[in-house]
Protein backbone atom coordinates (compact mmCIF):
# COMPACT_ATOMS: atom_id res chain seq x y z
CA UNK A 1 0.00 0.00 0.00
CA UNK A 2 1.19 3.33 -1.38
CA UNK A 3 1.10 6.16 1.67
CA UNK A 4 2.05 9.78 1.57
CA UNK A 5 1.71 12.61 3.95
CA UNK A 6 2.35 16.24 2.56
CA UNK A 7 3.61 18.75 4.95
CA UNK A 8 3.21 22.76 4.38
CA UNK A 9 5.41 24.88 6.43
CA UNK A 10 6.14 28.50 6.74
CA UNK A 11 9.26 30.20 7.38
CA UNK A 12 8.99 33.88 8.16
CA UNK A 13 11.77 36.70 8.09
CA UNK A 14 11.89 40.06 9.43
CA UNK A 15 14.47 42.69 8.78
CA UNK A 16 13.36 46.29 10.65
CA UNK A 17 16.13 48.63 9.91
CA UNK A 18 16.42 52.44 10.91
CA UNK A 19 15.94 55.49 8.54
CA UNK A 20 19.82 55.23 7.61
CA UNK A 21 19.46 51.66 6.68
CA UNK A 22 20.97 49.80 9.34
CA UNK A 23 19.83 47.17 10.63
CA UNK A 24 18.20 47.23 13.66
CA UNK A 25 16.65 43.17 14.50
CA UNK A 26 16.24 40.65 12.05
CA UNK A 27 14.11 37.52 13.33
CA UNK A 28 13.35 34.10 11.82
CA UNK A 29 9.74 32.93 12.54
CA UNK A 30 7.74 29.66 11.92
CA UNK A 31 3.91 30.31 11.39
CA UNK A 32 0.49 28.51 10.89
CA UNK A 33 -1.72 27.90 7.41
CA UNK A 34 -4.93 28.35 8.85
CA UNK A 35 -8.09 26.24 7.65
CA UNK A 36 -9.26 29.21 4.95
CA UNK A 37 -5.22 28.85 3.68
CA UNK A 38 -6.07 25.01 3.51
CA UNK A 39 -9.18 25.45 1.62
CA UNK A 40 -7.62 27.81 -0.84
CA UNK A 41 -4.78 25.90 -1.57
CA UNK A 42 -7.11 23.02 -2.35
CA UNK A 43 -9.59 25.04 -4.55
CA UNK A 44 -6.63 26.52 -6.43
CA UNK A 45 -5.56 23.06 -7.45
CA UNK A 46 -9.30 22.76 -8.82
CA UNK A 47 -9.46 25.79 -11.06
CA UNK A 48 -8.54 29.75 -10.42
CA UNK A 49 -11.71 30.75 -9.14
CA UNK A 50 -9.91 32.19 -6.10
CA UNK A 51 -7.44 35.74 -6.86
CA UNK A 52 -3.67 34.47 -6.25
CA UNK A 53 -2.20 35.62 -2.78
CA UNK A 54 -1.28 39.36 -3.24
CA UNK A 55 -0.96 41.18 0.16
CA UNK A 56 0.75 41.28 3.13
CA UNK A 57 -0.34 43.12 6.70
CA UNK A 58 1.14 43.17 9.91
CA UNK A 59 -0.45 44.20 13.28
CA UNK A 60 -0.62 44.06 16.77
CA UNK A 61 -2.51 41.54 18.16
CA UNK A 62 -0.91 38.61 20.80
CA UNK A 63 -3.86 36.04 20.71
CA UNK A 64 -2.20 33.02 19.62
CA UNK A 65 -2.15 31.83 16.10
CA UNK A 66 -5.42 29.01 15.52
CA UNK A 67 -6.59 27.16 12.44
CA UNK A 68 -10.13 29.44 12.59
CA UNK A 69 -8.45 32.62 12.58
CA UNK A 70 -9.53 34.49 9.20
CA UNK A 71 -7.79 37.84 9.95
CA UNK A 72 -4.96 39.58 11.55
CA UNK A 73 -6.26 39.94 15.31
CA UNK A 74 -5.19 44.08 15.04
CA UNK A 75 -3.91 45.43 11.23
CA UNK A 76 -1.53 48.32 12.05
CA UNK A 77 -2.45 50.42 9.34
CA UNK A 78 -3.46 48.42 5.74
CA UNK A 79 -2.36 45.25 3.96
CA UNK A 80 0.78 46.16 1.62
CA UNK A 81 0.79 44.61 -2.42
CA UNK A 82 3.08 42.23 -2.26
CA UNK A 83 6.71 43.13 -3.72
CA UNK A 84 6.92 39.61 -5.24
CA UNK A 85 6.11 36.16 -5.14
CA UNK A 86 8.02 33.58 -6.62
CA UNK A 87 7.49 29.62 -7.05
CA UNK A 88 9.68 27.03 -7.20
CA UNK A 89 9.10 23.21 -7.24
CA UNK A 90 7.82 22.97 -4.14
CA UNK A 91 8.43 26.86 -1.98
CA UNK A 92 6.34 29.83 -2.87
CA UNK A 93 7.94 32.91 -1.48
CA UNK A 94 6.10 36.37 -0.48
CA UNK A 95 8.22 39.60 -0.64
CA UNK A 96 6.48 42.57 0.95
CA UNK A 97 8.88 45.71 2.13
CA UNK A 98 6.49 48.21 4.86
CA UNK A 99 8.06 51.56 4.00
CA UNK A 100 8.36 54.91 6.41
CA UNK A 101 4.75 55.28 8.18
CA UNK A 102 3.68 51.64 7.06
CA UNK A 103 2.74 49.13 9.64
CA UNK A 104 4.25 51.43 12.54
CA UNK A 105 3.89 50.30 16.02
CA UNK A 106 4.27 47.42 17.82
CA UNK A 107 4.67 44.74 15.49
CA UNK A 108 3.81 41.10 16.99
CA UNK A 109 1.53 39.31 14.18
CA UNK A 110 1.77 38.94 10.18
CA UNK A 111 -0.74 37.10 7.21
CA UNK A 112 -0.58 37.20 3.72
CA UNK A 113 -4.25 37.38 2.13
CA UNK A 114 -5.59 37.10 -1.56
CA UNK A 115 -7.03 40.86 -1.09
CA UNK A 116 -6.59 44.17 0.29
CA UNK A 117 -9.54 44.03 2.16
CA UNK A 118 -11.66 40.80 2.94
CA UNK A 119 -10.55 38.04 0.60
CA UNK A 120 -8.88 34.83 2.46
CA UNK A 121 -5.79 34.80 4.94
CA UNK A 122 -3.47 32.17 4.05
CA UNK A 123 -1.54 31.69 7.32
CA UNK A 124 -0.92 33.89 9.97
CA UNK A 125 2.45 34.28 12.88
CA UNK A 126 2.66 35.42 16.15
CA UNK A 127 6.02 36.58 17.92
CA UNK A 128 7.43 38.78 20.26
CA UNK A 129 7.45 42.53 19.92
CA UNK A 130 9.04 44.42 17.11
CA UNK A 131 9.43 48.25 17.71
CA UNK A 132 8.59 49.86 14.51
CA UNK A 133 9.13 53.50 14.72
CA UNK A 134 7.63 55.71 12.34
CA UNK A 135 10.97 56.12 10.36
CA UNK A 136 11.73 52.45 10.02
CA UNK A 137 11.50 50.05 7.49
CA UNK A 138 10.66 46.56 7.64
CA UNK A 139 11.23 43.90 5.01
CA UNK A 140 9.25 40.37 5.50
CA UNK A 141 9.99 37.24 3.48
CA UNK A 142 7.52 34.20 3.97
CA UNK A 143 8.56 31.25 2.15
CA UNK A 144 5.73 28.20 2.48
CA UNK A 145 7.37 25.02 1.64
CA UNK A 146 5.56 21.53 0.54
CA UNK A 147 6.78 18.57 1.43
CA UNK A 148 5.80 14.34 1.11
CA UNK A 149 7.28 11.94 3.24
Amino acid sequence: MLKENLKLRGDVALVLKDKNGNVKEKREINNLIVTAGLTFICSRMAGTSDSVMSHMALGSGTTAAAAGQTDLVSILGSREALDSSTASSNTITYVSSFEAGEGTGAVTEAGIFNAASSGTMLCRTVFSVVNKEADDTMSVTWTITLTAS
